[in-house]
């Protein structure tokens, strides 16, 4: 598995509006290939947004990196500071842990 998080604020575009938009975008995403769970981040207060992905391959996680979703949202004038970043897992201890 492979874990991609992905943070940015917003600039000009209300708490609200941004709700919205992420409703209209999830069905986006549920139809990623090799995609297992994307989770939502919102801390309002600091305006810090994102999302953690759980990929089942690097080339699953890459593939999607590569795509027009990736890019076609990471292009929205709205969103600023963005910062990527994907990570391997360990295998082992996250069996452990996973229910």
């Amino acid at each position: 598995m492979h874990v991609l998080i992905i943070n940015f604020s917003l600039d000009g575009l209300p708490h609200e509006d941004y709700l919205k938009i992420a409703d209209e975008l999830a069905p986006a995403f549920a139809e990623v290939s090799g995609l297992k769970s994307k989770t939502w981040l919102a801390d309002q207060e600091n305006n810090v947004y994102g999302g953690v992905y759980l990929f089942e391959s690097k080339q699953a996680l890459d593939d999607y990196c590569g795509g027009e979703l990736f890019a076609g949202v990471g292009s929205n004038p709205s969103f600023t500071n963005i910062s990527v970043k994907a990570f391997g897992t360990l295998g082992g201890p996250t069996a452990v842990c996973t229910k």
